[in-house]
């Protein structure tokens, strides 16, 4: 073991690296430097000024580079290529959620970090705050056999040049927001066997907003997802029903907060509050994931548990597609 901070290379300059580079330096990491396309870029140089990390230079460069680990938050269909290329360069590797375009591109992911011995994660940030830890705690304790589970999220995206408008780099509602609900009925309920599901479609193929409804033996879990919802914000909410009692959390997918989460449980008549928070689920995993690849602790999402997601979420897209009931292999 090294006494040396755990070293981290970035991937582009993508909004959602802005939340690591804090993250990484709070759990106690250091962000070695970050990757552009155009390294001599603006908006490269702007980036490197703002949050005082060096350009290493290419995407290349960031996985020769001397770091422990590279984070990539590259559009969707760039994880893939970039995660596979950091592994067997020796590297570890923290995808963005989702972790690929479809199952077959995560199951290559999950391959390469098995064939290498390096970890990987799919980063789902919200997975590591306090209240996601008692939401599993009530359900399984407090609530009976669950019956019911819902799960929201959307927001309004106003951003015409945005990716997650164009359906070759995975963009859509439920491969961005509804890949959330998606993951914490999993938490809740396991894998689904049978999923249907309805989108709205835009011209160019991408979904502006989807409904599904993930079905097990003794209950039905539906999510919603969206990309024209609330124009002041967004929308995010949780609530399950077991047969003794439901639950209710509303900003369950917040990664990063500044207020408590509150948690409402009614049973038996009787209604009580939760407050768990305020907490910075980015710091949590990033120490979490330096822990586990220094070997203090056994990582808690597998690369095979992110193949088990995108299993599921294509199903749903081929639900949505086809209107048919999709079985997912057991």
């Amino acid at each position: 073991m090294t006494d040396r901070p755990f070293r981290w290379g970035l991937l582009g300059a993508a909004r959602i690296a802005r939340a690591l580079i804090p993250a990484i330096r709070e759990a106690g990491g250091e962000v070695v430097g970050f990757g552009a396309r155009d390294p001599h870029s603006a908006r490269a140089q702007a980036f490197a000024q703002q949050w005082d990390v060096p350009v290493l230079g290419t995407y290349e460069d960031v996985i020769a580079a001397d770091v422990d680990a590279v984070y990539n938050p590259l559009p969707n269909d760039a994880h893939l290529p970039w995660s596979a290329a950091a592994l067997r360069a020796g590297k570890n590797a923290l995808t963005e959620k989702p972790v690929a375009l479809n199952t077959e591109q995560a199951q290559a992911i999950a391959d390469a970090a098995r064939e290498t011995g390096q970890l990987h994660l799919e980063a789902f940030a919200y997975r590591f705050q306090p209240h996601v830890d008692r939401v599993r705690e009530i359900a399984a304790q407090d609530l009976g056999e669950i019956r019911a589970v819902r799960g929201m999220f959307g927001f309004h995206m106003t951003n015409p040049d945005d990716f997650r408008w164009n359906a070759d780099q995975g963009g859509g509602a439920l491969l961005d927001v509804g890949t959330y609900p998606v993951n914490l009925i999993r938490l809740l309920l396991g894998e689904p066997g049978t999923v249907t599901a309805q989108a709205r479609w835009t011209p160019g193929g991408v979904d502006l907003g989807l409904s599904g409804t993930l079905e097990y033996p003794h209950a039905l879990a539906s999510l919603d997802c969206g990309f024209d919802w609330d124009q002041g914000g967004s929308t995010q909410r949780l609530t399950v029903t077991g047969t003794r009692g439901t639950l209710d959390v509303d900003g369950v997918f917040h990664s990063h907060t500044q207020e408590p989460t509150t948690l409402r449980v009614e049973t038996g008549g009787q209604v009580r509050t939760e407050s768990l928070g305020p907490g910075n689920g980015y710091a949590r995993m990033v120490a979490h994931f330096q822990r586990a690849a220094r070997g203090q602790e056994a990582l808690r999402f597998t690369p095979d548990d992110a193949v088990a997601q995108a299993r599921v979420l294509d199903a749903l897209l081929q639900a949505a597609r086809t209107g048919q009931r999709v079985p997912l292999a057991p």
